[in-house]
């Protein structure tokens, strides 16, 4: 009763199609589902942007998409429109089973993005994850799904951060890979004291 799984925003929008895809995206969705009968609480994160987010590369003019820019709490690469709330890119993978006990929503701000399940991007806004899990006495953390080098790397290091036992599970997770950053999330979340598992 101690562990929990976190399934890191398996959405439309993240998986081939969509608007920021993921290559194989969809090609974890059936482990994800299959080893949540391992765990007794399931936690799903879902990226969930107002239209006109500031992290859009269509809100800065003059800008494209995958650009990087400083915003006031630091660096942020420009996307493309994604995940904008109540549009089926936003929803879940259609074969992602939801039976989860929580669901997460982030980036939900319209001045700030928010990768980690813990944190918005200006590492002090709390999302509540770390409080339910406490309260829970929930210690041991596995994390799954989707980007392996954005959402779910950021996810694990802070996770780690706040005491819990992070274990990451490499092959139920894709990555966009912009420069090397896949191999950059994998040291940096083993740095932080996460496991990575394949």
């Amino acid at each position: 009763m101690t562990s929990a799984l976190i399934v890191i925003d398996v959405q439309n929008d993240f998986c081939p199609g969509g608007a920021l895809a993921v290559s194989g995206g969809n090609d974890i969705v059936a482990g994800i589902n299959a080893l949540m009968d391992d765990f007794s609480t399931v936690i799903l994160t879902q990226d969930w942007h107002p239209a006109g987010h500031s992290s859009f590369a269509s809100s800065h003019p003059g800008q494209a998409p995958m650009d990087l820019i400083t915003m006031p709490y630091g660096p942020q690469v420009l996307w493309p429109d994604h995940c904008v709330q109540g549009t089926v890119g936003a929803a879940f993978h259609p074969d992602l089973r939801t039976d989860g006990d929580l669901i997460i929503r982030k980036g939900y701000n319209p001045a700030i993005d928010s990768y980690s399940a813990f944190f918005e991007n200006d590492q002090t806004t709390p999302t509540g994850l770390e409080g339910y899990l406490k309260s829970r006495g929930i210690t041991r953390l596995t994390l799954v799904g989707l980007a392996l080098d954005f959402c779910v790397n950021y996810s694990a290091v802070d996770a780690a951060r706040l005491g819990f036992d992070v274990t990451v599970r490499a092959d139920l997770t894709r990555a966009i890979d912009m420069n090397g950053s896949r191999d950059a999330a994998l040291t940096a979340m083993q740095d932080a004291g996460a496991r990575i598992a394949v």
